[in-house]
């Protein structure tokens, strides 16, 4: 069934938008995935903070070449039934997402990306981003690294303190 204009046009500038605010778009070819498998990638996207779309790659191109940093963007690689996975909060989310999907459903493979710069990733660079941790994760780990020292010497002067106490008391009583 044929898209009427005003459709696509609707799609195009949804997807301008998004893609506009992306810190990273990444993009898998889904060919083999039920209905309900595309549900579940979807479901787990959305806690992700990760919209997942289904477009034509045409219409992709055509919303690409209307933002201006990515209108030298090589766009060869957008063949094939794809799914795009955007996050405009989160440069490392979308490839986490489908990589994480992948590892479950064989027929999703992961084929590469764009970051917010304009710069087409290609299937090693996107899969190398997917393992890198959220940023969540690294703030945590941050956070943790911080907290490290603070933890041991609170840990240090309790155990010490409470020596201290236990042998004032013992003098006390003798």
């Amino acid at each position: 069934m044929a898209i009427s204009k005003a459709k696509k046009d609707t799609l195009v500038s949804d997807l301008t938008a998004l893609l506009e605010s992306a810190k990273l778009t990444a993009y898998a070819n889904y060919q083999g995935l039920t209905v309900a498998d595309l549900q579940d990638l979807r479901h787990a996207a959305r806690e992700q903070g990760v919209k997942i779309k289904v477009v034509k790659n045409r219409l992709v191109k055509v919303a690409m070449n209307q933002i201006a940093v990515y209108k030298d963007t090589d766009t060869t690689g957008l063949t094939g039934q794809l799914i795009y996975a955007i996050s405009d909060s989160d440069e490392v989310a979308p490839a986490k997402v489908l990589a994480e999907f992948a590892k479950t459903h064989d027929a999703l493979h992961l084929l590469g990306g764009f970051s917010d710069s304009g710069h087409a990733l290609n299937e090693a660079e996107i899969t190398d981003l997917s393992k890198l941790p959220t940023k969540d994760e690294l703030i945590a780990q941050v956070v943790a690294g911080l907290l490290s020292p603070l933890n041991d010497s609170v840990s240090a002067l309790a155990g010490g303190l409470s020596g201290i106490i236990s042998g004032l008391e013992n003098k006390a009583s003798n």
